[in-house]
């Protein structure tokens, strides 16, 4: 007899599958009648367990008077497993019990980590989950210190780990009614928030470097960039958020200058992944709308807790364009060429992403009755994995929130990932004769 060959699933598989069965145990836990104080439907249960795995933030009903206590914990497990990923923490469990990591878990956590090879993966998880667990607690402390005063020790302690639970993992939920705009102007809230997300979205593999190589020219040219363009891109965003809502009277228009600043300051770094908002998005200029989409597509850092196109997928197509100007064959930055591959690679990732988010539109355009500027938003914040929104969630039908589901998946695993998932691409070892295109 012959042996029946045996087949291994493709780590781009396991690694949507971690989500997707997360997203199922969430939905069943939200819909069991102890996790919520009224009924939910069985499509809004899956809205917020598919957000919250994804930790993106939207959400169909205020999760702070809905949910029980059993069902914010839910959420929480949720956003945490979402966030560093469940083949992080299955691998964690097994390091616990001293079981062997096989090579084929290697493997996996490799694609979940969204790193090159294996090599050296189980000493780079031990240091992300250090790394995660030290950042987390010693947020939790301080803001524990801080609203024991206001909530009491144990509605403050609860209130702390969440929160930080939740903006550590870009998740943007959170228990207050108003999200954070009761925050608005509370420096504490506002700089461990934004703090702890920036951290979250700036990649475990950028953290890990920094911690190991102590001066800037020895870091790698992926570190340099996630850093530089983080400033960068901030700081823009800062600036140009404060202009162009500093006379709206709806938002910032009426505060003194130094609340405009604070308030400036958050909304110009939540748009990449956060979700938390300290101004209500519905009262915004729709110039700030406009600009938010652009950062909320473009994301934050790969392999961290954020979504998007990826800050550093920008700035090689950036690159890449100034190169092609100056008539280079590749793009260079800090004394190092970046590959043709690279390129390419982004370029499919934008091509893929623009494709899925104008797809949504068109469709949530036809199955919703909402503006259009609104409903862009949201398709963009669902892909974005950002969890902003001008108000419109709990208006979307039931029709438009599972499309926002796929949007929210395919934001979380990638655009390449699912394109690796559904094509099954082969490598080919050969090519056609070149010919003449004209472009431009």
């Amino acid at each position: 007899m012959t042996k029946k060959k045996k087949t291994s699933i493709s780590p781009p598989v396991i690694y949507a599958g971690s989500f997707l069965f997360l997203i199922i145990i969430g939905t069943i836990c939200l819909k069991l009648p102890f996790a919520t104080t009224v009924p939910i439907s069985w499509t809004d249960a899956l809205f917020v367990a598919t957000s919250a795995t994804t930790v993106t933030g939207l959400s169909v009903f205020d999760p702070g008077t809905t949910l029980t206590v059993f069902g914010e914990v839910i959420l929480m497990i949720l956003i945490q497993c979402g966030g560093i990923g469940l083949m992080t923490f299955a691998v964690a469990t097994l390091m616990l019990l001293r079981k062997k990591i096989g090579l084929q878990n290697r493997i996996y956590l490799q694609e979940s980590l969204n790193q090159n090879s294996i090599g050296g993966i189980i000493k780079l998880l031990k240091l992300i989950l250090t790394f995660v667990l030290s950042v987390q607690l010693f947020a939790v402390l301080i803001m524990t210190i801080y609203w024991i005063p206001s909530f009491g020790f144990k509605e403050g302690l609860y209130l702390s780990i969440f929160h930080v639970i939740s903006a550590f993992n870009n998740a943007g939920f959170a228990l207050f009614p108003d999200n954070l705009i009761s925050f608005a102007n509370d420096p504490i809230v506002n700089l461990v928030f934004s703090a702890l997300f920036i951290l979250g979205g700036i990649g475990f593999t950028v953290i890990v470097d920094v911690q190991q190589k102590k001066s800037f020219k020895q870091w790698s040219l992926h570190t340099k960039m996630m850093i530089i363009g983080t400033i960068l891109i901030n700081g823009v965003a800062i600036v140009v958020i404060f202009l162009l809502e500093y006379g709206n009277a709806a938002t910032i228009g009426n505060m003194p200058l130094s609340e405009k600043i604070i308030a400036s300051y958050f909304q110009g770094v939540t748009p990449r992944t956060a979700g938390f908002n300290t101004i209500n998005y519905g009262d915004m200029e729709d110039s700030t709308i406009f600009f938010t989409m652009i950062l909320m597509f473009i994301g934050a850092g790969s392999a961290s807790t954020a979504s998007g196109i990826k800050l550093t997928t920008f700035m090689v197509i950036v690159l890449a364009t100034f190169s092609f100007l100056r008539q280079r064959s590749e793009p260079e930055l800090f004394g190092r060429s970046i590959r043709i591959e690279t390129v390419i690679r982004s370029l499919a990732i934008t091509t893929i992403a623009l494709f899925t988010v104008l797809s949504f539109i068109f469709l949530l355009t036809i199955t919703e009755n909402i503006p259009f500027l609104p409903l862009a938003f949201e398709v963009v914040s669902a892909f974005g994995t950002v969890g902003l929104s001008m108000g419109i969630t709990a208006q979307i039908s039931d029709i438009g929130e599972v499309l926002l589901c796929i949007v929210m998946f395919v934001g979380r695993i990638g655009p390449l990932t699912l394109f690796f998932i559904l094509m099954k691409p082969k490598n080919v070892h050969y090519r056609y004769p070149y010919d003449q295109v004209f472009t431009g």
